[in-house]
């Protein structure tokens, strides 16, 4: 139990400085092209602090361990909304940009609801079972396809942004050493994670849905309260929206691809739970702005995520802590 244990602490100290090293390394790059911070949270962060999800599901896919796969996903993307964004607004409220609003969130809940209906070939085509399949996989990578040709037309940023010291050989050395970590920290915290399960007599997917997916969503975190405490709140905005956009359409996408992933019935209210989060979120980005102009508050424009409802986001996700642990 201890070596176990400590397996998976050490797996996901891996995970997180490896993420670490890669983000840092690949926005340097990024910012030397001179895209857009929105546009370097949806894709370079993104794709950086999604690299331990995919990690761990590609391992989970090859050992067989499904419910780990699909927990760490729908764990992850309701952690990322409830739980660290509520974290990064209460650090400093966020400004939303209008196309996140109406284009990348609404693009995230199409992500969950597409998975949603995929996932429940039981209940929608009277299987005899439920599964992601590869054909669903393929799909899936397909989504992500368009979403990446989306944010090739965002608009660059002229010149005149923040100028990087770090060299290109320097950045790309972090770079390749971020992606080794997360391979070896991956394979190691599902080792870690299933041996656990299996001695504590629980679920696989309550393991994947809380200490997995918590645990794969550091890198977020991190990246999105130093982005709130700069004042960097499209990367803060984008790395989790896009997050969730390459967990399911891209992670979910390539595991199901390696082998089919069978779904169990019990996780519908996990990914219901996804989906109301991603409606919250949804939500949230409008009262502030309704709540001003009611006020005829001009000292703040547009759509942002305040103090209290970041605190509201973390009460949600506690509550859905408790249940499942009750659950399981």
């Amino acid at each position: 139990m201890l070596l176990a244990l400590g397996l998976l602490i050490a797996g996901l100290v891996l995970l997180v400085k490896g993420a670490d090293w890669l983000v840092d390394g690949a926005s340097t790059i990024a910012r030397r092209l001179g895209v857009t911070e929105l546009a370097i949270g949806l894709t370079i962060v993104a794709f950086g602090t999604s690299l331990p999800e995919l990690t761990v599901n590609i391992f989970s896919s090859l050992t067989g361990a499904n419910d780990i796969a699909i927990g760490n996903i729908v764990g992850s993307s309701t952690a990322n909304i409830l739980l660290i964004l509520g974290i990064a607004a209460i650090v400093a409220p966020l400004a939303v940009q209008t196309s996140t609003v109406w284009k990348e969130i609404p693009l995230a809940l199409l992500a969950a609801v597409t998975l949603f209906i995929m996932a429940n070939d039981q209940w929608i085509d009277g299987y005899a079972i439920s599964e992601l399949s590869r054909t669903d996989g393929f799909t899936l990578i397909s989504f992500f396809l368009i979403f990446l040709w989306y944010i090739v037309g965002m608009q660059r940023v002229e010149d005149g942004h923040e100028k990087e010291t770090r060299t290109l050989p320097i950045a790309t050395g972090m770079m390749g050493a971020g992606l080794l970590l997360l391979v070896v920290g991956g394979k190691i915290a599902v080792d870690g994670a299933v041996s656990i399960a299996t001695f504590l007599g629980v679920s696989q997917a309550l393991i994947g849905l809380t200490v997995v997916a918590i645990g794969t969503s550091l890198p977020e975190l991190a990246t999105s309260v130093v982005a709130a405490r700069k004042g960097k709140a499209d990367i803060a905005i984008g790395n989790i929206v896009g997050s969730n956009i390459f967990n399911i359409f891209w992670v979910l996408g390539v595991s199901a691809s390696i082998r089919h992933l069978t779904f169990r019935p019990e996780l519908n209210i996990d990914l219901l739970v996804g989906i109301l989060a991603t409606i919250i979120l949804f939500i949230v980005v409008h009262t502030g702005a309704l709540h001003r102009r009611l006020l005829f508050w001009q000292q703040r424009s547009g759509h942002i995520i305040e103090r209290k409802e970041g605190f509201l986001m973390l009460l949600v996700y506690a509550a859905y802590l408790a249940y499942l642990v009750w659950r399981g």
